[in-house]
């Protein structure tokens, strides 16, 4: 089964000038905790994303104002994408290697086209499968917490 077959398409998005209020406002208007960051609106091309704990350690915890804020300050850049043609093993496998629990999905010319989590592959998985993939994405690193979580 592909990645395309049960990511959630056309996420919710913002350039990397968003406030942080823009982007929590959209996490709640969504019903998400990860927004990807795109180039442009009509490039669609991922740079990065900003997750709601992003936004509470990295900004609310350093004291940072919501409304000046903007995304280009907290976000994470080093973004981690799955192909849409890509297998749900390939997904688990990166959600686990990068203990994240939301990656975007890219097209062949990398534009966003969706986002799978977590809870997507859990619901078309085996239980036993799904509870090892969070185990998995859940065990802190050697380094620490991870703040794309």
């Amino acid at each position: 089964m592909s990645i395309e077959q049960i990511m959630t398409p056309d996420p919710a998005c913002c350039t990397q000038d968003a406030s942080l209020r823009e982007v929590a406002q959209m996490m709640l208007e969504h019903d998400c905790g990860e927004i990807p960051i795109v180039e442009d609106t009509d490039s669609k091309r991922v740079i990065g994303v900003i997750t709601d704990r992003d936004i509470a350690v990295r900004a609310v915890a350093a004291g940072m104002d919501a409304s000046s804020t903007t995304v280009a300050d907290v976000m994470s850049r080093n973004v981690i994408t799955v192909r849409d043609n890509a297998d749900i093993q390939e997904a688990c496998d990166k959600m686990e290697q990068n203990q994240i629990r939301r990656v975007p999905v890219v097209d062949a010319q990398g534009r966003l086209c969706g986002i799978v989590a977590q809870a997507d592959i859990a619901l078309h998985m085996s239980e036993q499968d799904a509870g090892s993939v969070v185990r998995d994405v859940s065990r802190r690193s050697p380094n620490g917490p991870s703040l794309n979580a």
